[in-house]
């Protein structure tokens, strides 16, 4: 396929100034257009086009771009039955190890014989989360993956921003305090109010810019799980998690893996490695699962809820313990009895090693080890 890249000012300027006559310029090629957010004009030009094409013409256009456009509130005209939507997240911990074993079909298939697994220890488990899934950064030594993570930061958010949010003042300094402060609230449920007063924004353009934010990949809300589908994203608050837990690290200020362990977000950090990990399984798993979290009207939570096709669900809890007791199960059981014969299975991920049954009421749930993620 012909390559072309909005980076390329004038390539830019062309799109800018006639989308039509740019995309008409390529007759029949077959193209990428890479960083396609920086001129979402080109979409009625491209939309004009695919009109015309016949099925063996299908997929002349490779769309690619480091926010979704496609979400934006500045996208005038998107293609609904004209394209198909993939979102490519950092690599997966079984991607670097490379395994083949997909965690979410693992989960919900049932067969839960212990495979054979490298038991990581707690430094080990700490490296996951401050190496994140950035490829760049992988081999790096820890001054150059630190030179990276600010440059990537630097870019993102004064030039992404921009490109969704029609900036006014100096929201840079309002960016640099926030952004930091997010890192802190992974796994946690996201008050706007909070947020707001504790930086002293309007809780209004503190969404507005998380928002954005989840547009340009950098952080992920996830709505609460409840019966009623049409009421999952407005009654009750999400959580929110960074996208890659070493640009969570980065921004935190934790530097090597003592720091991490020695955090008070170390919790919230290993929580959002795993929902991170089921994420990204997710998106090449057999079974088509979406993911929530649950939070009853008495605070017991459940960190992850998997909901299948059918609208079976699985609860996920998450303990940074090498050891588990039958009360680690104790939300997954108030889970079930909120969601009766929906709840298929229940499981508690923790650093041990073994995979091993608990009986809760008349439930069998199972504690699993982080080490089957890699």
């Amino acid at each position: 396929m012909r390559y072309l890249t909005l980076d390329d000012q004038s390539v830019l300027a062309a799109a800018e100034s006639d989308p039509h006559g740019l995309i008409r310029s390529l007759g029949s090629e077959k193209v990428v257009i890479d960083e396609f957010q920086y001129a979402p004009g080109l979409i009625p030009a491209i939309k004009e086009v695919s009109d015309q094409l016949t099925p063996d013409e299908k997929g002349r256009f490779l769309l690619t771009g480091s926010t979704d456009i496609f979400r934006s509130a500045r996208t005038q005209e998107a293609l609904p039955g004209h394209m198909a939507r993939l979102e490519l997240y950092p690599l997966s911990l079984g991607e670097m190890s490379n395994q083949s074993r997909n965690i979410v079909d693992f989960l919900l298939n049932g067969d839960y014989q212990s495979p054979t697994l490298e038991t990581p220890n707690r430094e080990d488990i700490a490296g996951w989360i401050l190496n994140g899934g950035y490829p760049e950064v992988q081999d790096r030594s820890p001054r150059a993956k630190q030179i990276w993570f600010r440059s990537y930061m630097e870019g993102r958010l004064f030039k992404d921003f921009e490109t969704l949010y029609a900036a006014r003042g100096d929201y840079h300094s309002k960016i640099k305090a926030l952004t930091p402060y997010l890192a802190g609230l992974c796994g946690n449920l996201l008050k706007y109010a909070s947020i707001g007063n504790d930086l002293e924004l309007d809780d209004r353009v503190v969404k507005h810019y998380i928002e954005i934010l989840e547009l340009m990949f950098i952080v992920r809300r996830v709505p609460a799980w409840l019966k009623n589908r049409a009421k999952r994203e407005a009654t009750q608050m999400p959580k929110l998690h960074f996208i890659d837990t070493g640009l969570a690290c980065h921004l935190l200020g934790l530097r090597d893996a003592n720091q991490v362990l020695a955090s008070q977000h170390y919790g919230g950090l290993l929580e959002n490695l795993i929902f991170m990990e089921l994420c990204k399984q997710a998106s090449w798993s057999q079974q088509q699962v979406d993911i929530y979290h649950f939070r009853d009207n008495r605070k017991h939570e459940v960190d992850i809820v998997l909901e299948d096709s059918s609208g079976g669900i699985t609860g996920i809890e998450i303990k940074a313990s090498a050891s588990v007791k039958e009360q680690d199960f104790k939300a997954l059981g108030k889970l079930a009895e909120f969601a009766g014969s929906r709840l298929k299975q229940g499981f508690l991920f923790y650093t041990g090693k073994d995979i091993l049954p608990f009986s809760v009421g008349d439930r069998t749930f199972h504690a699993m080890p982080v080490g089957l993620l890699r």
